[in-house]
């Protein structure tokens, strides 16, 4: 798949969504971590049956690296099969890449996700370090036709501190993003954007506003669409006139929605905070 497959599958379901999916105890309903034994297992279990039931309703899916690791050899067990189950169902799949602090783990990160044990269309990762980790990931794009989402802006509440700073005229985030931008250029898909984006912060929407004007070809990853600092007003600005370009990653709010509601059927308490955070993006953007 691509960046344009995923902007096809959104104007198909009317809804720019993307589930990401994280391992945190505190979301997976007791049962299941009963039932299962372990919490990478419960896991497996918990996003497997999400998966199932929202396949026909959300087009995309974000799967944490990291969180699945920090679970140890069974984390890194399953993580692949979800994977795999995800694009089974026909999900657009991207993977936020493991931690990267030099050029030398950016080129072995990816030539090792790239062995086909981890099934993905995007990758996620954090170009803050400089050209020469970003470069190591164009071949995905050249030569892979898989899509690479670099961070310049973060949703958290915090994110200004750093990332909102003035640097000579811009700032920082906007930096960031316009190195991103210099790469776009030679991966332009059908629809007219790149399969080299960025992930930008649904938490500003003078940012997003600002990000969407300046660079009409990055597509975008909200990150933080469900953060209480972020809501579906500000989400709206990152995309163009056709209501394209970005999809908003809601997290929590969907995978722990059965926490907030008397209804033990958790598929169920996940539909419904799915169809919610698509009635409440569709009612700021018409995509067409």
């Amino acid at each position: 798949m691509s960046v344009d497959v995923l902007q096809d599958k959104i104007r198909k379901m009317k809804n720019p969504t993307m589930l990401l999916l994280s391992c945190d105890p505190g979301e997976i309903p007791s049962e299941i971590l009963e039932a299962e034994g372990s919490l990478a297992r419960a896991c497996a279990s918990y996003f497997e049956a999400l998966l199932e039931e929202l396949k026909d309703l959300i087009p995309a899916v974000r799967v944490s690296f990291s969180s699945f690791a920090l679970l140890g050899p069974e984390g890194m067990e399953v993580l692949p099969k979800l994977l795999k189950q995800a694009a089974a169902m026909g999900y657009y799949v991207a993977l936020d890449a493991p931690q990267i602090l030099s050029p030398q783990a950016a080129s072995v990160t990816a030539e090792i996700l790239m062995n086909g044990t981890y099934a993905f269309d995007g990758l996620v990762i954090s170009s803050y370090l400089g050209s020469d980790i970003l470069k190591a990931f164009l071949p995905m794009c050249k030569k892979e036709k898989k899509d690479v989402f670099a961070v310049a802006r973060t949703g958290n509440r915090s994110a200004s501190e750093l990332q909102d700073l003035l640097t000579g005229f811009r700032l920082v985030h906007m930096a960031a993003a316009d190195h991103v931008n210099r790469y776009a250029g030679d991966c332009l898909g059908k629809h007219g954007f790149s399969r080299v984006g960025i992930v930008a912060g649904a938490s500003s929407a003078e940012s997003l506003r600002l990000l969407r004007s300046t660079y009409p070809q990055l597509f975008m990853l909200l990150d933080g669409a469900d953060y209480p600092n972020a809501n579906a007003r500000n989400c709206s600005f990152a995309f163009d006139k056709f209501g394209h370009g970005a999809v908003a990653c809601a997290g929590s709010s969907i995978t722990g929605a059965w926490k907030k509601e008397e209804n033990p059927d958790f598929r169920k308490n996940a539909r419904a905070a799915a169809e919610r955070t698509k009635k409440n993006l569709t009612r700021y953007t018409t995509i067409l």
